[in-house]
């Protein structure tokens, strides 16, 4: 096998890909596979600006993968997370409630709240209560079934749940192609699906571009020795304690220059 040195779930590689303004293909192929929207919301996807405003002097910037607008005005945020986190369930909802209420501005009625939706694709198991790999969860009474609204809606989708035979759905094929870690992957998948097909020739051509493979590979470097920074913290979190330990991966990212929102993600803090 063909190991991928620089596979399609990194950062970098994912949000050229599903992001690309010029040709939302690969990014409305992902949403079809995964939503069960009417198809006059595919008719015109627009990709629109990922920060989320602070709402006051001092407020949290938020920063969101891919951030993008139906022809109906639904608002849906792509997150992917490659190694977890903690308060992970607490930031998504946390940017939920920030693009419902960036919706409506001083001296609007909440009549202008379109609905929010948010898909998570989590390179480890996130919700270990069962076994399936795409979960959507709503506001719904657990005992009659009701919903409250449908303004807000979360779908947990888990890489590592994927069976490995496939389940034959469209949703299989875009998260084995997100996942996969060998070339061989990538030609079953061409040539099983003409239109992830198309997301294999975009990665094809950004791993062959030399400025891309350059950014990559500083991602890849950073996340490997953010999990050794982590695998130290746990030894050092036995005698220091777990926030000390927090503390420290904190400063050393600093040190690095990483972008504090960037690092608040990751350590949680």
């Amino acid at each position: 096998m063909t190991r991928l040195r620089y596979p399609p779930r990194l950062d970098v590689l994912f949000k050229l890909i599903f992001g690309d303004r010029r040709n939302p293909d690969n990014l409305r192929g992902l949403l079809e596979a995964t939503l069960d929207l009417p198809p006059e919301d595919y008719d015109e996807i627009t990709l629109v600006d990922p920060h989320l405003a602070p709402g006051y002097p001092g407020d949290k910037l938020c920063i969101l993968d891919i951030k993008l607008k139906t022809a109906t005005g639904k608002l849906i945020d792509i997150e992917i997370q490659l190694c977890g986190q903690s308060h992970i369930r607490e930031r998504i909802l946390f940017y939920q409630a920030r693009m419902i209420s960036e919706q409506i501005g001083p001296g609007e009625d909440y009549r202008h709240i379109k609905r929010t939706i948010c898909i998570l694709i989590a390179d480890f198991a996130l919700i270990p209560e069962n076994s399936a790999y795409h979960n959507r969860f709503t506001l719904r009474d657990p005992q009659t079934g009701a919903q409250f609204t449908d303004l807000l809606e979360i779908h947990v989708l888990e890489l590592p749940k994927l069976p490995a035979d496939g389940d034959g759905t469209p949703l299989w094929d875009w998260l084995k192609f997100i996942a996969a870690r060998d070339k061989e992957e990538l030609d079953m998948l061409a040539e099983k699906n003409p239109k992830v097909r198309k997301a294999v020739v975009k990665y094809m051509e950004l791993t062959e571009d030399e400025r891309t493979r350059m950014i990559a590979q500083s991602q890849r470097i950073r996340e490997i020795d953010i999990e050794v920074m982590k695998q130290d913290a746990v030894e050092q979190g036995r005698t220091e304690g777990r926030d000390e330990a927090t503390l420290s991966i904190a400063r050393s990212l600093l040190a690095e220059a990483m972008p504090i929102e960037k690092i608040m993600r990751i350590t949680g803090l």
